[in-house]
This record gives C-alpha cells, structure tokens and sequence, in this order.
C-alpha cells in the first residue's frame, strides 16, 4: 500500500511537470510566431481549466491503472512489477534528465529549458505512447500469457453462465411456487368465491350489506396472499357468474366494493368479457 502511495505521488509530480513542459513550448512557440503576452494570457485562461480537467480525467485512470489493471501477474510479468510501474510514472522527469544531459553546454537559458521541455516530452511519447503498449503486447503473446488468458476468459464465461443458471432457476422457483399458490388458492377460495358470485347476481335492495360482505372477503383474501389472492379470488366469481349467466357479460362490482383494500385500486370500465 505504501508503495502504491509513492508512486501516486510520483505520478502527480511528474504529469504536472509534463504539462509545464507543454505549457512552456506552446508559450515559447507562440512568442516566437509574434503573438503578445495578452495573446497569451488570454489563451492560457481558458487552458488552464481544460488541462486541469484533462489531468484530473487522467490520473483518475492511470490511479485506476496502477491500483487495479495488470494485476494478472501470470499475463503481464514486466509490466505488473513495481519497478516497471516506477518507470512509467518517473517518465517525465527522466525526460526531463535526459534533455539536460543532451543539452549540456548551451549557454542560453532559453534554450536549455526548451530543450530540457523537448526532452520531456519526447520520452514521455516514446514510452507512453509507443514502448509501452509494445511490452503489453509482447507479453500477452507469450504461451504461458495466453494460457492463462484464455483459462480466465473460460472461467470468467462459465461465471456468468452460472449467475444466469442461477437466475433462471430462481425465477422457475418462485414461478413454481407462485403456481402452487394458486392452486392451494383455488380449494381454500373456492366457497368465497361462490359467495361473491352470489352476491354479483344476487337481486337485493340491500346494497350496503351486500358491499359490507363482500368488503369482509376481499380483507380475508388480501390477508391470505395479498394482491395475487385478491386477483384470483375476483376471477374465480367473474367465471362462476359467467358460467351460471352462460357466458353473459358481468358488470365487476367486485373491483369497486374492494377499492382501497391492501393494494388493491379501481380501474376504470372494469366490466368483465
């Protein structure tokens, strides 16, 4: 974990350092093509906040990279070291060394630093860029890389493939269970729903006793299995209505007298087929 806290810290450093380095050419380029200091100034405004986000986008991944990719030591021997990791980082400022050395002798500041900035620059590009995903390449050509690839990728396909195994037989267990319900259901409700039956065709002025005995069903029912024992309790007295009307549409009083119930709400031109 210590490690990993250095190198996080090194890598701050030096990607800040990079882009002082580009900072530097750019405004050393542009005063070159004759271009004022408010030019530049005014240019630098709004790339600051760009490279700011820019940088903060992108030691979210190499943080990202570091603490989680190349882990799979078997794949990548090199690059998953700690040494390799401490060079990718330090690129920047061997960059930085090896423009000094190169520019050794120049007496003009102006040049030294822009050589020190090309030196930076130029490494952190060959080894960003082109060095380093060679060596990822190379390594995941080896056998030892690609056997082991490939028996992650298998087991990580047969993971999946059981998590979706598992999920299917779940949803066939609660189905089954479901289905068990309702027949179980349809013993233990069937003399209530012969009641509701009669009191849907039933011809009685007495409206509220009638709606308060069928409210005192649709309680027991939604105690019994809440919404889905409602459900097809209701269904079991449209059927018995419909078989003793023969097939004659009925108006679902039931949907109305147990609005309000658990979860139970009306819907609108409930008329039974």
């Amino acid at each position: 974990m210590r490690q990993r806290d250095e190198l996080k810290l090194v890598h701050i450093a030096s990607t800040v350092w990079f882009i002082l380095c580009v900072g530097y050419v750019l405004t050393l380029a542009l005063r070159q093509a004759g271009a004022n200091w408010w030019v530049v100034f005014s240019l630098s405004g709004h790339g600051v906040l760009i490279v700011l986000v820019l940088i903060s986008l992108y030691l979210f991944a190499i943080f990202r990279g570091i603490s989680s990719s190349q882990n799979v030591h078997v794949e990548h021997p090199l690059t998953s070291t700690t040494y390799y990791a401490a060079f990718y980082v330090a690129t920047p400022l061997l960059g930085t060394l090896a423009g000094c050395l190169g520019m050794i002798g120049e007496r003009t500041p102006s040049q030294f630093l822009l050589g020190m900035a090309m030196g930076t620059l130029g490494v952190t590009f060959l080894v960003w860029v082109v060095v380093d995903p060679v060596i990822g390449l190379l390594e995941l050509l080896l056998p030892a890389s690609r056997e082991h690839r490939a028996q992650r990728l298998a087991a990580a396909r047969a993971l999946r493939e059981q998590k979706q195994k598992d999920r299917e037989n779940l949803l066939a267990e609660v189905l089954a269970k479901e289905d068990s319900a309702r027949r179980s259901w349809h013993e233990f409700l069937q003399p209530q729903a012969e009641t509701l039956a009669r009191l849907l065709t039933a011809e009685n002025t007495d409206l509220e006793r009638v709606e308060q005995e069928a409210v005192g069903i649709g309680v027991s029912a939604w105690q019994t299995g809440g919404l889905t024992c409602m459900r097809e309790l209701r269904n079991m007295a449209i059927a018995i209505c419909e078989q003793n009307e023969n097939d004659k549409a009925v108006v679902d009083h039931i949907t109305y007298w147990w609005d309000g119930i658990g979860n139970w709400r009306v819907v609108p031109f409930c008329i039974a087929p």
